[in-house]
């Protein structure tokens, strides 16, 4: 990962730490389906070099989200949109695949194991949860 790719994981981190005034799941599984993480998912888009703000109003113009529902801790909103952006970059993966193996209720029960885990370490379990979820 370079010195880029990494403020691409704390921008999204910070977009997703700002989103507590939305239903957490609605929010994520959103965004991690959006044209919006889409564009971030490629070698080069201009979103990429947007804060956080105007990623923001870039979603809500895309899709409606949720007031009502679980609203997760900033800590876990923001560990969870880092990861995402993370495994995105690290492994060529895009969004909707990543949320595919790791919804957001999967990022919420196993944050308090995880974040304090390397990325790569705590990606390789999420996969590994997300395979045995497959076999179930």
């Amino acid at each position: 990962m370079d010195c880029l790719q990494l403020k691409f994981c704390d921008i999204q981190g910070r977009l997703f730490e700002r989103s507590t005034a939305f239903a957490s799941e609605s929010f994520i599984r959103g965004f991690m389906n959006s044209e919006v993480a889409e564009h971030l998912d490629s070698p080069y888009n201009k979103l990429q070099w947007m804060g956080e703000e105007y990623l923001m109003e870039e979603l809500q113009d895309e899709i409606a989200l949720q007031a009502t529902g679980e609203i997760y801790s900033p800590e876990v909103l923001y560990w969870t949109g880092y990861i995402y952006r993370y495994w995105a970059c690290s492994r060529s993966e895009k969004s909707r695949q990543i949320y595919r193996w790791a919804p957001a209720s999967a990022m919420r029960r196993n944050y308090m194991a995880f974040h304090t885990f390397d990325p790569d370490i705590a990606i390789d379990d999420l996969m590994e949860i997300g395979r045995q979820r497959r076999r179930k």
